[in-house]
């Protein structure tokens, strides 16, 4: 049986897919929240928590040989390319006048600050999950204004496609505890200071610049 030295969210998701259950149903296996699963899909290189560690490490060991045997298979390295075509993520980039809403990524390791993120399923709407993922994940409603364009993300390795939205109504808060540390609205002008130059995909910036 093949021995996962260290679970990160492309591994659980390959765990899962050999198992063929839905997000509601490996959340249920493993005892963690249905968000965290999703979570998994949106950030993959996410490393989960200890405890869902050893979660994972005993829903892998206790599985069929055939769910062992299709996990080998599915957690095999991909290209980038590859992976783009099995996983597409929606991100949001919700304005409110000169502020941009971030979220804190909670993880194992270290916190990241980015944009309200969601994975779209196969046939499903770009627009609908951003605005979706966004108020599930800090209670702000907003409206896609413009879409971006989409890239295959250079560290995941996944198709993100990004909108631009505007800020309709609501709060910001922490609504996904298990998965986010904190949510911030941060001056447009400071960006950087959150998240790397280099790690925005450049049409978020000129459309920051024009807004």
């Amino acid at each position: 049986m093949d021995i996962v030295d260290k679970w990160s969210g492309r591994t659980a998701c390959a765990l899962q897919a050999a198992f063929r259950d839905t997000n509601e149903s490996f959340a249920e296996r493993l005892g963690v929240a249905v968000r965290t699963v999703a979570g998994w899909h949106s950030t993959p290189d996410t490393v989960p928590r200890p405890e869902i560690q050893q979660a994972l490490d005993t829903t892998h060991e206790r599985s069929p040989d055939s769910v062992r045997q299709r996990f080998t298979v599915l957690s095999r390295p991909t290209s980038p390319a590859t992976q783009a075509q099995a996983l597409r993520v929606a991100i949001a980039v919700v304005m409110r006048g000169d502020d941009v809403l971030l979220v804190c990524r909670r993880g194992d390791e270290n916190l990241s600050w980015q944009f309200p993120a969601g994975m779209v399923k196969p046939g499903g709407s770009v627009a609908s999950v951003a605005v979706a993922e966004t108020h599930a994940e800090t209670g702000v409603h907003c409206a896609v204004r413009d879409e971006l364009g989409s890239r295959v993300h250079p560290k995941t390795g996944v198709l993100a496609s990004y909108v631009l939205c505007d800020y309709l109504a609501g709060e910001a808060t922490n609504r996904d505890a298990v998965e986010n540390m904190d949510v911030a609205w941060v001056p447009r002008s400071a960006l950087t200071r959150f998240i790397p130059a280099d790690r925005i995909y450049p049409p978020i910036l000129s459309a920051l610049e024009a807004a």
